[in-house]
């Protein structure tokens, strides 16, 4: 797998572009939109946290873990989330999208496809990799139904698996897709992404 590097990936209304501390004031206006740090099986930063959230995340890069993206609107620039690739791991040639959250105002449109169209097909087609994972908090059934809207496979859950901001601990349902299973993936995501919404 080639080294997950910074880039900039775009399709039709979507931008992604690596996370910086320049998105910090956007990245606060789409958490604030449904205060989303207020629900317990995200990791949405808090008023006043989102430059930490942001430092966590490029000090995670120079760790070779995590490669955040900021979700822009591609014609106006309005930061409409955030999501990374995660748990890179280049001797198996995997690593996991995640840290995956948007304003409430774009959630259940075209956004979400978009973006994970993007980096699926960036992370298959153009990394190399053999398989790209997602996890999720037990509790979280919006972000289950939405990855496996995205064609990935239950892999099983991972129980009493990390803490939560509250400091409960959660079990961690995984799900995963491998770069066989890409193509049919792919050509059901240009399905959605096509149709009229």
């Amino acid at each position: 797998m080639k080294p997950v590097l910074p880039v900039t990936l775009a399709r039709g209304p979507v931008r992604l572009a690596p996370l910086a501390l320049e998105h910090e004031a956007g990245l606060a206006s789409a958490a604030a939109d449904g205060e989303l740090w207020a629900l317990r099986v995200t990791s949405v930063p808090e008023p006043g946290a989102t430059g930490a959230y942001i430092e966590t995340a490029l000090r995670m890069h120079a760790e070779g873990t995590r490669l955040a993206f900021a979700v822009l609107d591609a014609g106006s620039g309005r930061v409409l989330g955030c999501t990374s690739y995660h748990d890179i791991v280049p001797a198996v040639e995997r690593l996991e999208i995640g840290y995956t959250w948007y304003a409430r105002s774009v959630q259940r449109s075209a956004v979400n496809t978009t973006a994970k169209w993007l980096l699926m097909t960036h992370a298959f087609e153009t990394l190399g990799a053999r398989l790209v994972g997602w996890r999720t908090d037990n509790f979280n059934f919006a972000s289950q139904r939405a990855i496996e809207r995205l064609g990935a496979r239950r892999d099983g859950v991972l129980r009493h698996h990390a803490l939560r901001r509250d400091g409960t601990v959660r079990d961690t349902v995984m799900y995963s897709l491998t770069a066989g299973e890409w193509p049919e993936v792919k050509a059901h995501l240009e399905h959605l992404l096509a149709r009229p919404r």
